[in-house]
C-alpha cells in the first residue's frame, strides 16, 4: 500500500535467532503505542522487506498477535490491527487485580524491605519523570514498576501472562495518559501502594490497587467518545 508504515528508505533490524518473536515483539510495541492504529491494514509482503526477512517470520509472528487479539487475519484477504474491545480489557483487568492483590499480599506476608528496593528505585524514575513531562518514559516505566512487584513476590511467569492479554487495556491507558491529571494520579497511587505494602497493611493495599488499576476502564466510554475510529 502506497504509503504505509513499512515503506522508506529505512529498514529494521532483527537478529537471525528468534525472528519471528522479535518481528512480533517490534510489531506489538508499534500496536500499543498506537503508532499501528486500530484499523489500519498491514501488509504482510511489506513487513518482511523492511524486517529484511522472509514472509514465514512475518506470518507466524501475526498468527501470534491474531491470538493475542491485536491483529484480526482475513484469510486471503487482508490483516488489519484491532479495534480496541472494550470487553475484553475488563476481562483482563479482573485478571490483572486478583493477582496484584495476591502479589501484595506475597510481599506483606514475606515482611523483606529489601524486596522492595527495585520497585523504590523505579518509583524515584517515575517521580523524575513526571517531573521532566516525559509521558513515554513515565509509561514504560509504570510497567516495569508492576512487573517489578510480580517479581519481587517471585511470580514473574504470572506478569508475562498477563501482558499477552492486555493489549486493549494497554491501549486505552495509552488514550488516557495525556488527560490532567493522570500521571500525577498514577504515581500517587504507586507511591501508596508501596507504603501499604511496606506497612504491611493488606487492607489499604488492596483498596488502593482497585482505585489504581480501575481508573482507565472507568473512563472507557468517555475515551471512546473522543476517539470513535479507534473503536
Amino acid at each position: 500500500m502506497a504509503g504505509g508504515p513499512f515503506e522508506g528508505s529505512g529498514r529494521g533490524q532483527v537478529k537471525r535467532q528468534s525472528v519471528s518473536q522479535q518481528i512480533q515483539e517490534s510489531l506489538r510495541a508499534r500496536i500499543l503505542s498506537l503508532e499501528l492504529e486500530p484499523g489500519q491494514n498491514l501488509s504482510r509482503g511489506e513487513i518482511a522487506d523492511y524486517y529484511g526477512v522472509s514472509q514465514t517470520p512475518v506470518r507466524d509472528a501475526m498468527m501470534r498477535l491474531e491470538e493475542e487479539g491485536l491483529l484480526v487475519i482475513f484469510p486471503q484477504s487482508k490483516t488489519e490491527v484491532s479495534k480496541i474491545d472494550v470487553a475484553q480489557a475488563r476481562e483482563t483487568q479482573f485478571l490483572r487485580m486478583s493477582l496484584e492483590i495476591e502479589v501484595a499480599k506475597t510481599l506483606i506476608r514475606a515482611g523483606n524491605p529489601e524486596l522492595l528496593a527495585p520497585v523504590d528505585s523505579l518509583l524515584a524514575q517515575m517521580q523524575r519523570a513526571f517531573e521532566e513531562g516525559d509521558l513515554q518514559g513515565f509509561a514504560e516505566l509504570d510497567r516495569r514498576f508492576h512487573r517489578a512487584l510480580f517479581e519481587a513476590a517471585g511470580v514473574a511467569p504470572l506478569w508475562e501472562l498477563v501482558t499477552g492479554r492486555s493489549g486493549h487495556i494497554d491501549r486505552l491507558r495509552k488514550l488516557n495518559l495525556p488527560d490532567p491529571g493522570k500521571v500525577a494520579e498514577i504515581l500517587g497511587y504507586h507511591q501508596r501502594i508501596v507504603a501499604a505494602i511496606r506497612a504491611g497493611e493488606s487492607g489499604k493495599a488492596e483498596s488502593e490497587l482497585r482505585g489504581h488499576l480501575t481508573g482507565t476502564l472507568a473512563k472507557a466510554d468517555e475515551i471512546s467518545l473522543r476517539h470513535p475510529e479507534y473503536f
